[in-house]
Formats: C-alpha cells, structure tokens, sequence
C-alpha cells in the first residue's frame, strides 16, 4: 500500500481523510535520492521546489560572513524542507544531507492546486509550519540566553522526540560534535565536555555512536525545554470534507 511520510506525520496531528492522505502521497509522487553529504540547495541560488523528507536525515543552514556556518535545524522524514523557497527565487538556506537519504521535489504549482482543493490540508499545513517557526524560536531563545550544557541537552532532546522509536530508551545520535556545535554555537570541543558532564551526571550513557537516555526528566530540566506539544489547539481547523 502507498504511504506518504508526510501524511503519516500530520496524521499525528489530526486524523486524515482518505482523500485528504491520497492528496498527501500525489504530493511524494516524484524521489530524488541523495548521498551522504550531498548538497540539496545552495543559499542564494535559484529554487523552483520545496521538498518532502521521505528517508534519511537532512540538516539547513547559513554561512556567516567570516564564513563559519550555522545551522538552523535537522530534519527528519515527514518534514516539509526549503518551505520557505515558496517566498523567494533564491534559496534562502542551504540544505544538505546528514546520511543517505531520499526526497520528493514538490513544485510550488503543485502546492498551489492542493491549496485550492483542499483547504483544510492548507491550513494545516499552516498550522504545521508555525509549530516549526516556534521551535526555531525556541533554539534562537537558547542560543542567545541558555547556557552550554542546556543547548546540548536541548539539541538531545530534539533527537529522543524524532529519532527513538516504540518509546526505547536510547537513538542513534547521528550527528558529529561538529555538528551540533553549528547548531548551537559551541566549538566541538565544548561540546564533547558538555556531553561528558550530562553524562557523569547520570543522565545520558553514550556506547558506539548511541545515546542512552538515563534521566529523561532531568535531561528536560537541564535543557530548560517548554512543552509546546501539550498547548497545541487545532480545534478551529474545518471537519473532513
């Protein structure tokens, strides 16, 4: 049976329609694979899609001037990635992959006819995009104001909530010291010292590039992370139609 990533990860949202998944999977109809460090889009060049992650593991970013480079999020499959090409000619954020993975090029006309034939799909996709624009908020909130070993901990945790499955304890980590020091404004050696403490703490274990998760509550404590998901209301979204 034919499955959209997409559909599967709104559906967590609210339930779909048949109608509304089909819409969803023509959507994914088109796949582009991509190896492991490839570059999806450049910043600054010409965007004519935008793109569903249907396998694998992507992150966005920017280059700064001095030409050290920040990223702004990873994505996961299920996630809408260069959304905001819909407003630009030119990308606004280069994406590249963290892992062997697969996309769907969507053209915009394309979103422009679901748009017009499903309205309750646009607005959750609207819905959807403003929960991504409060997360990246919410790590421009730690950048600026939480200390090193909270912006580690937080980046763990945005990985428990996408990556673990079946509620298991522990992930592949996925991610280089680099890595997560361009995503939160540290130097890979400070975060290797940042994960070291979490875990002499008790509330991780790391073994062959796995994360353990010892102390959830604590690694939530420690990364000063807001519950959003509980303050979520999409009651004001139209009935299946």
């Amino acid at each position: 049976m034919t499955t959209s990533c997409l559909a599967d990860r709104l559906g967590r949202l609210i339930p779909l329609g048949d109608d509304e998944r089909a819409a969803l999977i023509a959507l994914e109809a088109r796949d582009r694979p991509l190896r492991r460090g490839a570059t999806l889009q450049r910043e600054h060049e010409p965007v004519a899609d935008f793109y569903v992650l249907k396998r694998g593991m992507l992150m966005s970013y920017l280059l700064t001037g001095e030409g050290s480079r920040q990223i702004l999020g990873f994505h996961f499959p299920g996630d809408l990635v260069g959304f905001a090409n819909l407003a630009y000619r030119a990308a606004p954020e280069t994406i590249a992959a963290l892992t062997e993975a697969n996309v769907a090029p969507v053209e915009r006309q394309a979103l422009g006819r679901l748009i017009a034939a499903r309205p309750r799909l646009a607005a959750l996709l609207l819905a959807d995009a403003q929960v991504a624009q409060v997360a990246l908020a919410d790590r421009l909130a730690a950048l600026g104001r939480r200390s090193a070993k909270a912006r580690v901990a937080g980046v763990l945790v945005d990985l428990r909530d996408r990556l673990r499955e079946g509620g298991a304890s522990d992930f592949a980590l996925g991610l280089t010291q680099e890595e997560i020091g361009d995503a939160t404004g540290l130097t890979a050696v400070h975060v290797n010292r940042m994960l070291r403490q979490l875990a002499q703490e008790g509330l991780i274990a790391r073994e062959g590039g796995r994360v353990r998760l010892l102390d959830e509550a604590a690694l939530v404590r420690a990364a000063g992370r807001v519950d959003r998901g509980g303050a979520l209301d999409l009651g004001w979204l139209p009935p299946a139609g």
